[in-house]
């Protein structure tokens, strides 16, 4: 039997906001700077994700979405996730997380770790299948 559960979903996970981070990306600062002085930030690591995949250096994609990815599960599990419930892409403080999970489902299966492609993909769509739709 398939279908939607009976079960009440959990409130969406709402990452706190990070301006100081947030006004460094704004500014324009290299994200390599950014991760240096905040490497718990997913969003820089998200964005050296994005940038080695698309220069075709897939392994170092894969190293930055990774690092992003539980850089991200850490932040999240401090604010309550529990492994599963909506992080929605509209909570601005939540799209470094869930854009490096759309990078690492990319390199994944670009290195033929298909099994993991479709793990991430899925954490994307349940997160939010409007960041699955956009990132995907």
């Amino acid at each position: 039997m398939t279908g939607r559960s009976l079960l009440p979903e959990p409130p969406p996970t709402l990452l706190p906001a990070q301006p100081a981070i947030t006004q460094q990306v704004a500014d324009g600062v290299e994200p390599v700077e950014i991760a240096t002085r905040h490497p718990a930030a997913s969003v820089a690591w998200a964005a050296l994700a994005e940038s080695a995949m698309d220069g075709d250096r897939t392994i170092e994609a894969y190293a930055y979405a990774r690092t992003g990815y539980h850089r991200g599960l850490d932040a999240l599990r401090r604010n309550g996730w529990k492994g599963f419930g909506p992080v929605p892409w509209s909570h601005e403080p939540n799209r470094g997380f869930l854009r490096c999970v759309a990078v690492l489902a990319r390199a994944t299966a670009a290195i033929g770790e298909l099994d993991e492609a479709h793990r991430c993909t899925e954490l994307l769509r349940e997160c939010d299948p409007e960041a699955a739709h956009l990132l995907g």
